[in-house]
């Protein structure tokens, strides 16, 4: 068993108790800068998190119920071990197996659709 890591934007959250389900294992803030694409925010606070493998399900489900709504859906939340990528968007999750491309392509199409600029929903399979 792997536990999972990756990053939540604090400021990406209605409910902030999500946080309190997962180990915060660093917390950066950053200045926003017109790359962003988020005006109504002063800063970005990312916590880099550590979600246990048997809880990572819920607390995926918890975080897309927890993500910003009110500024049109365009936050993600995401979270990998060596073997599989939760991509967390508002109202839906994906799971991924890192070797799928095409599971990927779904992704980021996805996240597109929602307004997220593609340079941040630039993922890629895990291919050795």
């Amino acid at each position: 068993m792997s536990s999972y890591k990756g990053t939540i934007i604090e400021e990406s959250l209605e409910d902030k108790a999500v946080l309190q389900k997962v180990s915060v294992l660093s917390t950066k803030v950053e200045p926003i800068t017109e790359r962003h694409q988020t005006p109504w925010l002063l800063q970005w606070t990312l916590h880099k998190v550590e979600v246990p493998e048997g809880e990572a399900k819920q607390i995926a489900e918890d975080i897309s119920k927890a993500l910003d709504s009110e500024h049109g859906g365009a936050w993600y939340a995401d979270f990998k071990n060596d073997a599989h990528h939760y991509i967390i968007f508002p109202n839906k999750v994906f799971y991924i197996n890192q070797q799928s491309k095409q599971e990927y392509d779904e992704a980021r199409t996805y996240g597109i659709a929602l307004g997220i600029p593609p340079y941040q929903v630039g993922f890629k399979p895990n291919v050795a």
